[in-house]
């Protein structure tokens, strides 16, 4: 009988255990929270120059749609294209997202950027609005990647 007891007794606690491991069900306003406290992340390293963190919050697969130029896909792209810029401008960039929709482990923003670009040599700052459309993907620890990054300027472009 106390064998009986016993072995009720571990596969009890090993049931609470393993219903306990598994991850809590995340709320809609959890995922707008770290998607936005990512978004906050990313554009202070762009901000701060930084391409080391910038580039730890890429994927490997992570595509960035510039406007009047060629797809930059992958990390190593994306870092290259990053760091030319950071060596040549000091950047001020802010984002106003206007929708963001979770849809299970994918997500969606869009929103209006600002950004001013001064030359690292001096001179006048090149400043550009525009507007922004990402995808995000939620990651296996739970977390959240911009996978997609696309975004135009309100400027025509020159010559028009």
């Amino acid at each position: 009988m106390r064998l009986g007891i016993a072995v009720a007794v571990v596969w009890a606690s090993a049931a609470t255990v393993a219903c306990g491991s598994k991850p809590e069900p995340v709320s809609r306003a959890a995922d707008l929270a770290a998607i936005s406290a990512f978004n906050e992340r990313y554009v202070q390293s762009i901000n701060d120059g930084d391409i080391s963190t910038l580039s730890s919050l890429t994927t490997e697969g992570h595509i960035m749609l510039p406007p009047n130029r060629a797809p930059l896909v992958g990390k190593a792209a994306n870092d290259e294209a990053n760091g030319r810029v950071f060596e040549r401008f000091d950047i001020d960039e802010s984002w106003t997202p206007e929708e963001t929709v979770v849809a299970g482990d994918w997500a969606y923003q869009r929103g209006t950027f600002t950004v001013a670009a001064t030359a690292k040599t001096g001179g006048a700052s090149s400043n550009t609005t525009g507007n922004f459309l990402r995808i995000y993907a939620r990651q296996a620890d739970g977390s959240w990647r911009m996978i997609r990054d696309m975004f135009n300027s309100d400027r025509p472009p020159e010559g028009n």
